[in-house]
């Protein structure tokens, strides 16, 4: 039985919300201080879709605008992103591709941060998909890479395994090296090895115990 899309926006969203209000964090990677910097411009996050809840609720109100997908299971993750402040982008790989990438060429050449989930939204389960760093190459924007994991957490039984931290769970997010993406098809094909790389590295170093020094948010 399906529930209902207003039913899940009038409780289900006020649930999340006051869920995510006792999260704590704490921040590692080089990349932390550039992600956290208020002066920031032009910057594509670029995160797993399994661990996109964390990163949202921390960049809430900050003006980054984030990929959602035109599918009927797109509406939820619209809903709540558009509740703490993001800017939404229609579209998908597999539908309003060729708008979502202008959208967000657009919100990265206007000095604005983009959030990228490369896997998404169907999966298969961190896979990078070919043309995610297109915008960030064509505005000239940083890319950080970005995981989250919490010491405890429901995780759904979707493509992604997707991860919602438990109430008052403590959660480890990490940013990787920024780089940023030139232009042309072997510009792009050498920031998807990178991205690559990076995305494994955030992912080990997200892992607890602690391995590094930390900051805490």
């Amino acid at each position: 039985m399906k529930v209902p899309p207003t039913l899940v926006k009038r409780v289900g969203l006020p649930l999340a919300l006051l869920l995510a209000r006792t999260w704590r964090y704490t921040l590692l990677g080089p990349g932390r201080e550039a992600a956290r910097d208020p002066r920031r411009s032009k910057v594509a996050f670029v995160c797993w879709h399994e661990s996109l809840l964390p990163p949202l609720w921390l960049h809430r109100g900050e003006g980054v605008a984030i990929i959602v997908s035109e599918a009927r299971d797109g509406q939820y993750l619209a809903d709540f992103t558009e509740a703490i402040g993001f800017a939404l982008l229609r579209g998908s790989s597999t539908r309003g591709g060729a708008k979502a990438l202008l959208g967000a060429t657009r919100a990265l050449e206007a000095g604005g941060s983009l959030a990228i989930t490369p896997d998404g939204p169907r999966g298969p389960r961190r896979e990078m998909k070919p043309g995610v760093l297109s915008a960030a190459a064509r505005a000239g924007a940083v890319v950080i890479p970005v995981h989250a994991e919490a010491d405890r957490a429901w995780r759904l039984r979707s493509w992604d395994r997707f991860m919602i931290p438990k109430p008052f769970a403590r959660l480890r997010m990490v940013y990787g090296t920024p780089f940023t993406v030139e232009r042309g098809p072997a510009g792009e094909a050498a920031a998807m090895e990178r991205v690559k790389v990076g995305m494994d590295e955030v992912v080990n170093l997200a892992q607890w115990p602690a391995r590094a020094e930390t900051a805490t948010a």
